[in-house]
């Protein structure tokens, strides 16, 4: 599966998600530091970043212009357009196009790719915020797991997910997924 569909699908599972949150902003996710209104300000902060990081602007041209709160008084229609720049941003680039990331450059189907495990994962935390359906995309999850399989120890090291967490030999790919971002399925 091409990085651009895995995303399409990470982004739909989020955005369902997003849709049911009204009126349960203040909902603690699995994440310590963020309820559901600052998980979906996380969200809505990579998907401003994204068109000017797959358009070839660095980091630091990037500045500090996406900070704060960016969901203003409508959450849900502030998500909405962010997610449709940032998807056509996404549909748009060359895969192979080189993204300027904090890390170094990356192929933009890397980038792409990185954008759509935490959306899926992130999906799977406001599910659970929210007490809604937990199962994500088959197909996303089954194509994020062989991405992060070799990547999980640098998103250790950086510090960006936790320990993974034990799951059983039956585990399904979805709770080996989430296990292995640090979540407890």
């Amino acid at each position: 599966m091409q990085a651009a569909e895995i995303y399409r699908r990470a982004s739909a599972d989020f955005a369902a998600r997003v849709h049911l949150a009204e009126g349960r902003w203040g909902a603690p996710t699995p994440c310590p530091e963020w309820d559901a209104r600052a998980l979906v300000n996380h969200l809505v902060n990579e998907e401003r970043w994204t068109p000017p990081l797959l358009g070839g602007a660095t980091i630091e041209e990037v500045g500090d212009r996406f900070d704060g709160d960016l969901l203003g008084a409508d959450p849900i229609a502030t998500f909405d357009e962010a997610a449709a720049a940032a998807l056509a941003a996404v549909e748009a680039v060359d895969p192979e196009k080189p993204v300027h990331l904090s890390f170094g450059d990356r192929p933009a189907r890397e980038y792409v790719t990185q954008l759509a495990a935490d959306h899926l994962v992130h999906a799977w935390d406001l599910a659970r915020a929210l007490g809604e359906d937990e199962k994500l995309d088959a197909g996303a999850v089954d194509a994020v797991l062989a991405w992060f399989g070799p990547t999980q120890g640098l998103y250790l090291e950086i510090g960006v997910i936790g320990p993974e967490t034990p799951v059983g030999a039956d585990a399904s790919a979805q709770d080996r997924l989430l296990a292995m971002f640090g979540r407890t399925p």
